[in-house]
């Protein structure tokens, strides 16, 4: 093999597929099509699942010095602010980003190439996928190179994390069903002052449209996202200074440009792969799914997706698992990709409807029930969790296994494994379970109970195992999670619960991994 895993296309998707199979040892090919990365890009919104992933790839801080937090989003209509989403508040006990990072695509790309490039892994670019043949035990592939010439290279897996318009997608077969939007979208990067809460993302609900506006790393400098003015539809060479009256119009005369360095127009799809899996080839990101802006989801959940195959991946060549594993890749990331299509999509559509109901339903009642919406602590939890991607969970999925005794509202099988501050010894500091929890390895943890020896279940550094201590501050934060001991959780690599249950059992454990993970004996 020439590799292990060749990865189409180097955007957000592929970088962080790379970084994860690398840092565990597989041996990766990645190739882009393009020149170099992306320099201006209309992604900008990274969640806090996101950041937990970049803090696991030691890539946090750096995203963090790079971007801009933003605590709240602000909706205005008619010209005054009608209600504020107070997203800091709500995540504060839930993650340790409880905002959104406004931090384009670009940086993002950046950050993960450098790590990359740190721990051996690098991307080819100019290097183009032209043909693909599945065998019994490989893929084989034709590459065409910088200089023109074609080269054929044999791989074990292929991911395609080529966006839109995903070779490996349609070298495969796979159909991508669903249709643009009827409206042309304009994004623009100026320096500004208005009306705008500094530091929060601003949502003008107007009867013909919306325009966003996001706060980027800089003294007075915003993203705009808009909808272009319909008597603007269907002319050649717009510019900014085009917009600027409709901008006025909705988010105060007192807006002022001092620049603009940054306009483009561009239309949005809404559309799935038929399947994210032909054998050996899968499919991530955009290349599997894409999707209205609303809610910053879209690079998120293409990251998400690699972090979500990654692990598999990797375990299955080092011949740790039986490919079977990967058959939970679509199993649990396609019902995710479905669900969110279907609430951007209807949410999208109210936003952007020409129709004078959409436009009173957007200017009258949204604004007033989103303020009495998010007065409401639970509501504020609820909506933080969806926005943010951590209360995504694989509950349905075929590798989630509950056993009794667990109360409703503590973490189930298939959920993301709490933020906690436990002690793991008895006399040891309260730590960050985040921090001491790494993602190269499965964790078991048992709480008011025995936990068997790692070696007892023939692992080895595969697992690790923590009989966390009955201590008040443990007692304190199992409380405030639903957790009551005794209690037991296997988290997967990615954090999310395998199998948890009351009662913790050796034989289940076996059973486990042996059925559900397909691990090989």
């Amino acid at each position: 093999m020439d590799a292990d895993v060749l990865i189409v296309g180097a955007g957000p998707t592929g970088l962080m597929l790379a970084n994860q199979l690398v840092r565990r040892g597989v041996r990766v090919l990645l190739v882009d099509r393009h020149a170099g990365p992306a320099r201006e890009t209309r992604a900008l919104g990274v969640q806090a699942r996101t950041l937990e992933i970049y803090a696991q790839l030691g890539i946090a801080e750096r995203a963090l010095a790079l971007g801009k937090p933003g605590g709240g989003a602000d909706i205005w209509a008619q010209g005054r602010r009608m209600a504020r989403v107070p997203i800091g508040e709500a995540g504060r006990a839930l993650t340790p980003y409880p905002f959104i990072l406004v931090l384009g695509q670009d940086d993002n790309e950046r950050i993960m190439g450098d790590r990359l490039r740190e721990i051996g892994g690098a991307v080819r670019w100019n290097t183009e996928l032209v043909g693909l043949a599945q065998q019994e035990d490989a893929v084989v592939v034709t590459l065409q190179q910088p200089d023109g010439s074609r080269r054929t290279v044999e791989a074990a897996w292929v991911a395609g994390c080529d966006g839109a318009h995903s070779a490996v997608r349609e070298l495969s077969g796979i159909g991508f069903p669903g249709a643009p939007y009827e409206h042309i979208f304009f994004v623009a990067d100026v320096t500004a002052t208005g009306s705008m809460v500094p530091d929060e993302v601003n949502v003008y609900l107007w009867r013909d449209g919306f325009h966003l506006l996001f706060p980027m790393r800089g003294a007075n400098h915003w993203r705009i996202v808009g909808i272009l003015p319909e008597d603007l539809r269907g002319r050649d060479g717009i510019g900014f200074d085009a917009v600027v009256p409709s901008l006025r119009g909705e988010a105060g005369s007192d807006l002022s440009f001092q620049d603009c360095t940054w306009f483009s127009t561009y239309r949005i799809h809404h559309r799935a792969a038929a399947r994210f899996r032909d054998r050996r080839c899968f499919l991530a990101g955009d290349a599997a799914h894409i999707h209205s802006p609303v809610g910053a989801q879209g690079m998120n959940t293409g990251l998400q997706d690699a972090y979500n195959l990654a692990w598999k991946l990797a375990l299955v060549v080092q011949g740790r698992a039986d490919p079977a594993l990967l058959d939970s890749y679509e199993a649990e990331r396609s019902p995710v990709a479905r669900r969110l299509l279907a609430t951007t999509d209807r949410a999208f559509r109210l936003v952007v409807s020409d129709s004078w109901i959409a436009g009173l339903l957007r200017t009258k009642v949204l604004a007033r029930l989103a303020a009495f919406a998010m007065r409401r602590p639970a509501i504020q939890r609820f909506a933080f969790r969806t926005v943010s991607q951590t209360g995504i969970n694989y509950r349905k999925g075929p590798l989630s296994r509950g056993l009794p005794g667990l109360p409703k509202a503590a973490p189930q099988a298939g959920d993301r494994f709490p933020w906690l501050t436990l002690a793991f010894a008895a006399n040891g500091a309260a730590e960050d379970s985040f921090r001491r929890l790494d993602d190269l390895r499965f964790h078991l943890l048992a709480f008011g109970q025995p936990a068997p020896e790692a070696d007892a279940l023939g692992l080895g550094d595969l697992l690790a195992v923590h009989a966390v201590p009955e201590t008040e501050a443990n007692r304190s934060a199992l409380a405030r999670a639903g957790m009551p001991p005794p209690c037991f959780y296997l988290l997967r690599p990615d954090g999310h619960v395998a199998l948890c249950g009351a009662r913790l059992s050796t034989e289940e454990l076996r059973r486990y991994f042996a059925e559900v993970m397909n691990f090989q004996t």
